[in-house]
């Protein structure tokens, strides 16, 4: 692979065969940053679980400290009531067969779907389009549910959801360049305890094999995995 004179100058400093500690990674990515916008804090997590068993799936959300950094647009499928409460609460948008039809037609402005359960027969003939970009909601995620209000107010505020893919990793985000250390020490823990206590049951051996950290366009720093967890 090529690699571009911007991404050698950024790791010209960085050892990246060894493990670092959660704090020397992100001084590091924060002094390396090869770029002049806020760039995200991603997490990259390598489980011991195997997702092609039902009782080892990997899925749920937690709600950063500090928050995302990010602007999200939230879209609630509700009626009555409990659209009402989504609006007040400050969801972008509400509504029911409407927006299914204009999700249909190709629109997507909206960072993340939230519906009550009796909205779920709209919601469901969108699996195709929702699925692949990781937005249809679900109970374990706590994006099927009654308590709307609560739900988009936390969305807005930092909540981030999780879930491992095929291949057994969990990719998330944790903040931006522009955040203190401490406040992304703080949002990194609570992402990872999050994750801790969603292991499944029935998975035996080691959890989590390795972690990875970087920034939207900067390299990636190993973690020491055991003291993580």
């Amino acid at each position: 692979m090529k690699q571009s004179k911007r991404y050698k100058d950024s790791v010209k400093d960085l050892n990246l065969t060894k493990f670092y500690t959660l704090n020397e990674g992100i001084e590091l990515l924060k002094k390396v940053s090869p770029v002049k916008f806020d760039e995200t804090f991603e997490v990259a997590l390598k489980l011991g679980v195997d997702p092609k068993k039902a009782d080892q799936q990997v899925r749920s959300s937690v709600l950063l400290p500090h928050g995302t950094g990010k602007k999200v647009k939230v879209l609630v499928f509700a009626k009555g009531d409990k659209a009402k409460e989504a609006l007040d609460a400050g969801a972008d948008y509400v509504g029911g067969d409407e927006l299914a039809e204009k999700i249909k037609e190709g629109w997507s402005d909206f960072n993340q779907v939230i519906a009550t359960p009796d909205m779920m027969r709209v919601v469901g003939t969108l699996g195709k389009i929702l699925g692949p970009r990781g937005l249809m909601p679900a109970p374990k995620a706590g994006t099927v549910t009654t308590e709307v209000a609560k739900t988009v107010k936390e969305v807005k505020a930092g909540r981030v959801e999780f879930r491992v893919d095929k291949s057994s990793n969990i990719h998330s985000i944790f903040g931006k360049l522009s955040f203190t250390s401490e406040h992304l020490v703080n949002n990194y823990k609570a992402l990872l305890d999050a994750i801790v206590k969603s292991k499944p049951a029935a998975m035996k051996g080691v959890y989590i094999k390795s972690i990875s950290i970087s920034t939207t366009m900067g390299p990636g720093i190993k973690l020491e995995c055991n003291s993580m967890q």
